[in-house]
């Protein structure tokens, strides 16, 4: 894994304190990237978030604006809720500025994390940013998703756990295994 996140949202069962968060960001090794996962967040509860946490990268999974998501001192991505209709070209005009896009599956009243994938063929080929897929990926389907969508990565999180909230160590393995599978 390059990159690990931290969701700072209260209503996921993955939710994570800043500090705790922090601790964990302590012993990370060099090179793995620290992620902060907020939805909606008002940009004081961010900063907040900022001032006691060393991340990385800031992920938007809600309705943030561009100029909400540019405003903090870190490079970010921002999360799409994919379905047709929805014009992913112009969304990731809308959020030039993003270091990636990360399409999701779009589930009425969820802001990700439900384990449900969506059609990928929804996914223009040439989006001007790099894509970091997501939506109910796991290790019976990542590989085939990598080949057929071809991102820049993966975002995995209810697809390697045993429980909401409780990752699994031998689903991370398989999930991993296969990531490399369909990358070599």
């Amino acid at each position: 894994a390059h990159a690990l996140g931290f969701i700072f949202y209260a209503k996921s069962p993955r939710h994570v304190t800043p500090r705790r968060a922090a601790e964990i960001i302590r012993d990370l090794p060099p090179f793995v990237t620290a992620v902060g996962l907020f939805v909606n967040a008002g940009a004081r509860d961010v900063e907040r978030v900022l001032e006691q946490v060393a991340l990385n990268l800031l992920q938007f999974h809600g309705e943030e604006t561009p100029a909400f998501c540019a405003q903090f001192r870190l490079p970010y991505i921002k999360a799409v809720r994919v379905r047709a209709g929805l014009d992913l070209l112009q969304y990731a005009q809308l959020y030039s500025a993003a270091r990636g896009l990360l399409p999701d599956a779009f589930v009425a009243g969820a802001h990700g994390g439900t384990g449900t994938a969506f059609d990928w063929s929804l996914i223009p080929r040439k989006l001007p940013l790099p894509v970091i897929l997501s939506g109910g990926l796991n290790c019976e389907n990542v590989a085939n998703a990598i080949r057929r969508v071809g991102p820049w990565a993966v975002d995995v999180s209810s697809g390697v756990e045993a429980s909401p909230g409780i990752k699994d160590p031998r689903k991370i393995a398989a999930f991993m295994k296969e990531v490399r599978s369909a990358d070599g």
